[in-house]
């Protein structure tokens, strides 16, 4: 999972960033409107974390760019303004949820959870994916012998293809998924055939159909109806 964090106050962003990163959750960091706007413009997220007070601007109108640009990310305020007006126009505009300062960092992964879950797994906690039943709260992956035995990268490969389901994926896009800000550290992609030919094997092995296609040229797509 891969979540922006837009936060001037950098002692909560550092907090919630090394909460997220024990959730296994791959993060980056925008501490003025200038930075987000471009991170939001050329970086895809499952999430963001967007303060509604920044410096050089206003977060509602960093939230009024991802509409307009059609971006599919879910997108949490936060704020310490806990005024109704603040709450309604972030919601209008297309938030999909709204949590005041201070906040407990339990709560606030929880709801990044909810909100990744009902725009990418229709809010179910779990899913079928052929005979193996997802777990999409403990991130677990199940069949009639009980759970598989996947690694942390092949599980966030996993749900990375499908919340991309019956999508073009390209293989940039899944390196920087699974490596976030520690892309700069390899500059081939073997880790990304290894990991996906290592989780193909383990659905195949348990009844799944081959649902990762590779699309010469462009990258992979998970087909899944």
């Amino acid at each position: 999972m891969k979540v922006l964090i837009i936060e001037d106050e950098r002692e909560l962003s550092a907090s919630i960033y090394e909460y997220l990163k024990s959730e296994n959750c791959h993060c980056d960091t925008a501490y003025d409107f200038e930075r987000a706007i471009e991170k939001v413009t050329t970086t895809t997220y499952d999430c963001i974390i967007l303060d509604l007070t920044l410096p050089k601007g206003n977060g509602l109108d960093i939230l009024k760019q991802i509409k307009e640009k059609h971006k599919q990310e879910g997108v949490l305020i936060i704020s310490a303004k806990n005024s109704l007006e603040d709450k309604v126009n972030g919601l209008k505009l297309g938030a999909d949820d709204y949590l005041s300062k201070p906040f407990f960092l339990a709560e606030l992964g929880a709801r990044i959870q909810a909100i990744i879950r009902r725009k990418s797994f229709d809010g179910n906690n779990m899913m079928s994916i052929g005979p193996l039943i997802l777990d999409t709260v403990n991130k677990t992956l199940k069949s009639e012998n009980g759970t598989l035995e996947l690694t942390r990268k092949e599980i966030d490969l996993l749900f990375f293809f499908i919340s991309n389901k019956n999508k073009f994926i390209t293989k940039e896009a899944i390196a920087d998924h699974l490596l976030g800000n520690d892309l700069y550290v390899t500059n081939n992609y073997n880790f990304i055939y290894t990991h996906i030919k290592n989780l193909r094997r383990k659905l195949i092995l348990e009844g799944c159909p081959d649902y990762i296609k590779v699309i010469y040229g462009v990258g992979y797509k998970f087909e899944i109806a």
